[in-house]
């Protein structure tokens, strides 16, 4: 069987918003492309602890950006590939991905992914696949957590 595939998505997951701005969550401004971002304080920890049992690949409107920018403030140890969305980027919902994700991870791979905007297409798509997939949904001011990490790594033993 296929090495599970993780997609991570930046904004909402790793990139916090929508939070009260005066209490932000851990975590560090950093400028990219002149937008500031609150990267949170935890990511890096979950998303090394998760590379050890996936392997990881961008699934986020910043594309190449996303390596370019995050693999070393989240101290990632390898690059990550990303997903090419071919300016089909819609940031209210994840629906705009799917095709790309299809392309990229095939039909027999199992597959995770982690974003803040799942919808009823997501979903849809995720039941219809016939390997094992799974949609783990965060809230964008907080991101990812202990629990999401405690519930990939629990499925990703069952997906091999």
């Amino acid at each position: 069987m296929l090495e599970p595939l993780l997609l991570v998505d930046v904004d909402g997951v790793i990139s916090l918003f929508g939070f009260d701005p005066s209490s932000p969550p851990p975590g560090q401004f950093v400028l990219v492309d002149g937008i500031p971002h609150l990267i949170s304080a935890t990511a890096g920890d979950h998303l090394r602890t998760l590379a050890a049992a996936y392997e990881l690949a961008w699934c986020t409107g910043w594309e190449e950006k996303a390596d370019e920018h995050l693999r070393h403030l989240l101290a990632l140890p390898n690059s990550c590939p990303h997903l090419t969305f071919d300016g089909a980027a819609s940031f209210e919902r994840a629906h705009w991905k799917l095709a790309a994700i299809d392309s990229y991870a095939g039909p027999k791979r199992p597959v995770a992914w982690i974003d803040d905007a799942h919808d009823e297409a997501c979903r849809g798509w995720a039941s219809a696949r016939a390997s094992p997939t799974l949609l783990v949904t965060t809230e964008p001011a907080v991101g990812i957590t202990e629990g999401h990490v405690a519930q990939l790594l629990k499925w990703c033993q069952s997906a091999r």
